[in-house]
């Protein structure tokens, strides 16, 4: 008797076979973006923060620069700031390896590119922000699809990061992603290690999810 084997991870999926390849066509679509089309998806995304209830009341949010075609926060960044808001940049941590620790973000600091080739602020001897403090998180996501499943550039970075969320929940921040719409598919598989999105944001609409 033939056993029945469950489908493999997007097998039905047109653009790919594997979680892998997935990755490569979704950040070599987002790179295809003209500058207008970038500022275009940087406007939009900038109206649906600015109406966003999870951030309605955050004060001290964690947020990161545009690179590889991410939909650039930028324009929320400037608009933000004039209500109060204060912006956070995530650093690799160089005491706990593969975590990340958050340093304020503002005009004039001096950025240096990381190992992986991303600017970021010098690491504060005591300016820096732990993740449990702060209210919101908005980061980059490479693909996710409407029932919180994500995918990311695959270092776990923000997975470790936030894993106490898991335990503590009322201790989290909201945990929002940031998107071009197109990078919506049709299903991920959430894996064990995966913490729970609030939600994701992109130049078309917002998402929530359920905890």
């Amino acid at each position: 008797m033939s056993q029945l084997h469950p489908p493999k991870p997007f097998e039905a999926h047109p653009d790919t076979l594997s979680r892998t390849e997935l990755r490569k066509h979704l950040r070599r679509k987002r790179r295809s973006l003209s500058f207008e089309q970038q500022q275009r998806a940087s406007e939009q995304l900038a109206l649906n923060l600015l109406k966003h209830p999870d951030l309605h009341r955050a004060r001290h949010i964690g947020i990161y620069l545009a690179n590889d075609g991410e939909i650039d926060p930028h324009l929320y960044i400037d608009l933000a700031r004039r209500k109060g808001i204060h912006f956070y940049l995530p650093i690799l941590h160089p005491i706990y390896p593969g975590k990340l620790v958050f340093s304020p973000y503002f005009d004039g600091i001096r950025l240096s590119a990381n190992r992986f080739g991303i600017p970021e602020p010098p690491f504060p001897r005591s300016r820096r922000r732990p993740a449990w403090a702060l209210d919101a998180v908005l980061f980059p996501l490479v693909g996710f699809d409407e029932n919180g499943g994500r995918l990311g550039m695959g270092g776990g970075f923000y997975d470790r990061t936030f894993a106490f969320s898991r335990i503590r929940p009322g201790m989290a921040p909201k945990l929002i992603g940031l998107a071009h719409d197109f990078q919506k598919v049709r299903e991920l598989p959430i894996e064990p290690w995966d913490v729970p999105l609030h939600g994701v944001v992109t130049d078309k609409r917002r998402y929530r999810f359920k905890p």
